[in-house]
């Protein structure tokens, strides 16, 4: 374990060097991407630490949120589908709690994809349904704080320099949506909705005047924009990784290897 993290740490300190070199000539999308890694790394690095200081937690697939009668994984797995892009747990529970009428708590997600990756090298395909990574465009790597389900394509988990702000515009219309064919409006999803259009520019002037189709028109006016620059690096990537990856790491993203001292000096 102790060789692991040291690895980790080196590549994190390596990519460090990488944004700063980017920054300098300018290369924003690099900038980014690199970021995105670093982010990846460090969970994997939590990970590894968590593994060798902490003892073995209930899995979180089988905790219920009180109040409900589905475990928290599925649960989990309604929230992403109405999204029908990777979030982040706060996201998940924001949506799952105003759209279900739930009372999750996020803080219970963090573990999840560590249960669900475990049992997926248990008995790989046991399960209708993964809770699995989004991936990094570049690397291939698990991109850290993203849920997604195994069911749907790999373009839609992979995760380039656009990809957080279509897959934002995204859920802003699927949000929408939804909200659009609820009978009455509460205060839960009024205020959902409004997360999401005080984010797209024109699609709302305040909380209280926030429409649906208001928001629905002014993401898919923003998305004619990135969507197809975005859809063209997500699949270039995903055709990769159907080639470069196993069944388990197209899931849950592939290692990221250390290249050593002579390999970096052949760069």
């Amino acid at each position: 374990m102790a060789g692991s993290v040291e690895e980790l740490e080196r590549r994190i300190d390596a990519l460090h060097a990488e944004i700063r070199h980017a920054r300098a000539v300018g290369d924003r999308p690099r900038v980014r991407m690199l970021r995105a890694e670093v982010r990846a790394l460090e969970d994997a690095l939590d990970d590894a630490l968590d593994e060798a200081h902490e003892p073995e937690p209930a899995p979180a697939s089988t905790q219920r949120e009180s109040g409900s009668l589905l475990p928290l994984r599925e649960q989990v797995h309604s929230a992403l589908t109405l999204l029908t892009v990777p979030a982040a747990p706060r996201l998940i529970a924001q949506v799952y709690n105003a759209c279900f009428s739930g009372d999750m708590n996020s803080a219970k997600l963090t573990s999840l994809r560590r249960d669900e990756e475990r049992s997926f090298r248990s008995s790989p395909f046991a399960r209708p349904y993964y809770l699995c990574a989004a991936l990094t465009a570049d690397r291939l790597a698990a991109v850290r704080g993203l849920l997604a389900v195994s069911t749907w394509p790999l373009e839609r988990r992979i995760i380039g320099a656009l990809s957080p702000r279509v897959d934002f515009l995204y859920a802003a219309v699927s949000i929408a949506e939804h909200v659009d064919r609820l009978p009455e409006i509460d205060r839960a999803t009024t205020r959902l909705l409004w997360l999401f259009a005080e984010n797209i520019p024109g699609a709302a002037d305040g909380i209280g005047s926030t429409r649906p189709g208001t928001v629905i028109r002014a993401a898919r006016a923003e998305l004619q924009a990135h969507e197809p620059a975005d859809r063209s690096h997500r699949e270039a990537a995903a055709a990769r990784a159907r080639t470069q990856l196993d069944d388990k790491r197209r899931l849950f993203g592939s290692p990221l290897d250390v290249p050593d001292h002579e390999d970096r000096k052949a760069v």
